[in-house]
């Protein structure tokens, strides 16, 4: 009994580093474009006597805030990092160097950086003559750094599909109402979302049919995501409210689009392709201001069109316990023709929000999904 209690209990590596990833998701939604990174330091007894987080692009790095609060502590100390320690001077400097420079004589951290122009923390550590190990929760702490690590990796940002219907998949009755499917809860929950994320995207059949607002409410300190419309043709009236001045927003249009009744609104005008705007063609773009992750709340036809593109990284639906008959599905045509092309997922996390349940869930990687069938 002894020996099975000692293997639930998780020893102080795995304590700090889950510490110190619990810390790193404080900094989503204000970090970007940068990853979020969390710090926690330990003297030499094993205590901890610092912590800290990335809070905003272009601060102090996770890394600094924890030897600040450490102070003289750290020397001879651990320092457990969710991101290799930076090798680069940029807005601030490398932090492999103030980790060896503050005495810390063993550094752990979850993820390797796959940043060429910030990788090399590492050696430079074991150089200093710093114990270094990696790999330490590392499932768990990429899962919080998806958005900066799916940019770093695929040059695009990481999309979440998020959706609400009814047990038996209608997003709306067949009359077209959808207001208000799922509950109050879950409604404050898709606030939070939004403040997690860099960007919220809705296609032109959710802008005409619901005239969305898309800011964040009731978040305190939250920062506002770019809210990004897609209208091909810019039918969009000036008075939508997504135009206000609430946060900022862009209107993604064809090239040949006529806007003149939208002065002042920013554009990014794109090639049609059958007369829809690309996926890839729209990501690339995004990525390349600085978008990170993206919050796909458009309609079923546009989560169609990303399923279909494969760049539907995570999935967040949330079902309400009722039952419709009729209506529109939640997904439409996603280019799937048989069963054998379904997208399988994994689910991560299935909770209640109020009466509704929210399920979150993560493609299955096409090699794991063609064994299992």
């Amino acid at each position: 009994m002894a020996t099975h209690a000692a293997h639930a209990v998780p020893d102080a590596d795995t304590r700090a580093m889950r510490r110190a990833v619990e810390l790193a998701a404080r900094g989503l939604g204000s970090t970007s474009p940068n990853p979020v990174v969390g710090c926690v330091i330990t003297d030499a007894t094993g205590a901890i006597v610092g912590e800290g987080w990335h809070e905003r692009a272009g601060g102090p790095h996770a890394e600094v805030h924890a030897l600040r609060a450490a102070g003289g502590a750290a020397r001879g100390g651990t320092a457990y990092v969710t991101l290799e320690p930076c090798n680069h001077t940029g807005r601030t400097g490398p932090c492999a160097q103030a980790l060896a420079g503050a005495g810390v004589t063993r550094v752990v951290y979850a993820v390797s950086d796959p940043n060429p122009q910030a990788s090399g923390g590492s050696a430079t550590l074991r150089a200093a003559g710093i114990d270094t190990t990696a790999g330490l929760l590392a499932a768990e702490a990429e899962a919080g750094n998806a958005a900066w690590l799916t940019s770093v990796r695929l040059g695009r940002p990481h999309v979440t599909w998020k959706y609400a219907a009814t047990l038996d998949g209608r997003s709306a009755a067949a009359d077209g109402t959808s207001r208000w499917i799922s509950s109050a809860e879950s409604r404050a929950d898709v606030h939070r979302l939004r403040a997690e994320s860099d960007a919220v995207l809705v296609g032109g059949g959710t802008l005409r049919a619901d005239d969305p607002h898309l800011a964040v409410r009731g978040v305190e300190g939250a920062t506002q995501p770019l809210r990004i419309a897609l209208d091909t043709r810019a039918t969009i009236p000036a008075t939508a409210r997504i135009l206000d001045d609430a946060a900022p927003t862009l209107l993604v249009v064809g090239e040949d689009a006529d806007t003149r009744h939208l002065p002042g609104v920013e554009l990014l005008r794109l090639p049609l392709h059958d007369g829809r705007i690309g996926v890839t063609d729209l990501l690339t773009h995004l990525d390349r201001r600085g978008v990170r992750s993206v919050l796909l709340e458009g309609g079923p036809t546009l989560a169609g069109a990303f399923l279909e593109g494969g760049t539907v990284d995570r999935v967040i639906g949330y079902i309400a316990p009722a039952l419709l008959g009729a209506g529109p599905a939640a997904l439409a045509d996603a280019g799937i023709t048989n069963i054998s092309g379904a997208r399988r997922l994994d689910i991560t996390e299935a909770v209640r929000i109020g009466p509704d349940l929210r399920i979150t869930a993560v493609p299955v990687p096409a090699t794991t999904a063609t064994k299992e069938h």
